[in-house]
């Protein structure tokens, strides 16, 4: 059994490597989004290889020239790119941290708390308010500060996906919780995408209300001479774009009673997935 695992995530890496070269490859030359949202593909397909590239070409990669803005215009695009920063933010804190606590040997619950606080810091304060902060005029702290309530409650159904999956595969499968083992990048490689699919319906729920942003476009000035009445149509049609993104996220239709009414279920979701999982592989708080 143990030489199956090491087998097939071998295999695994290894297409992981090439989703990676290809995805860089695209970002590079083809595909014009932003800084941000490229750095979030990147550790999106670390994580999850040929799957996260499926999804960024189904999703996200321009098929023609100056296509990205349509292409990206559905809804259901646009909240994958709403879920892409978080699972990007947060599934990199919860992998970091989980990597540098189990040096220390705590117990399962302590290591779940600080994987928690790690992994919300790195989600908003990095993948959240640095996406967002153009939308503010270049003013981080207000970036902060609006995307909170978005953080949490996308972060909480991430979680409610993650650590059911990490906790009872390391359980059963022997070296699982030791990041020098393949087998750890293997349980935290599925558990990032069992969270990317408990957390999208809340993302798109989110972007259909205007709380938050999806996918965005990072579509170069067009170099050389154009006619008069071209260049007024693009200067048109991106003052219309660029209000459309803002009105988006500033336009929320959920009213702050709503937004703690939903943060607070999504806690309950999360305490109901650490409830089931306790069933299985019991989590302790001290030795």
């Amino acid at each position: 059994m143990a030489e199956m695992i090491l087998g097939g995530l071998t295999i695994w890496y290894i297409l992981t490597a090439g989703s990676l070269i290809f995805l860089i490859w695209d970002l590079l030359k083809n595909t014009p989004t932003g800084n941000v949202m490229k750095l979030a593909w990147v550790l999106v397909v670390i994580y999850t290889g040929p799957i996260g590239l499926f999804i960024y070409l189904l999703s996200c990669r321009q098929p023609l020239p100056n296509t990205h803005d349509a292409f990206i215009a559905d809804r259901w695009k646009q909240a994958v790119g709403s879920l892409l920063h978080c699972v990007a933010g947060d599934a990199t804190g919860i992998i970091i941290s989980s990597a540098v606590v189990f040096h220390f040997g705590l117990p399962n619950g302590i290591d779940l708390i600080i994987e928690y606080i790690f992994a919300f810091l790195v989600g908003l304060f990095v993948f959240q308010a640095l996406f967002m902060i153009s939308m503010y005029k270049g003013n981080y702290w207000m970036a902060v500060r609006k995307t909170f309530f978005a953080e949490a409650i996308s972060m909480n159904m991430i979680m409610a996906g993650m650590i059911p999956t990490m906790l009872i595969l390391m359980q059963v499968i022997d070296g699982a919780h030791n990041p020098l083992h393949i087998e750890f990048w293997g349980v935290m490689s599925l558990a990032t995408m069992v969270g990317m699919v408990t957390a999208y319906p809340i993302n798109l729920w989110m972007v259909t209300k205007g709380i938050k942003n999806g996918m965005m476009s990072a579509t170069p000035k067009h170099k050389g001479k154009e006619t008069t009445s071209t260049t007024s149509e693009k200067m048109e049609a991106n003052m219309d774009m660029s209000k459309g993104k803002q009105n988006m996220h500033h336009a929320s239709k959920v009213s702050t009673l709503e937004l703690f009414v939903i943060l607070f279920s999504t806690f309950g979701l999360l305490a109901l997935s650490l409830w089931i999982t306790s069933l299985y592989a019991p989590i302790t708080f001290v030795h």
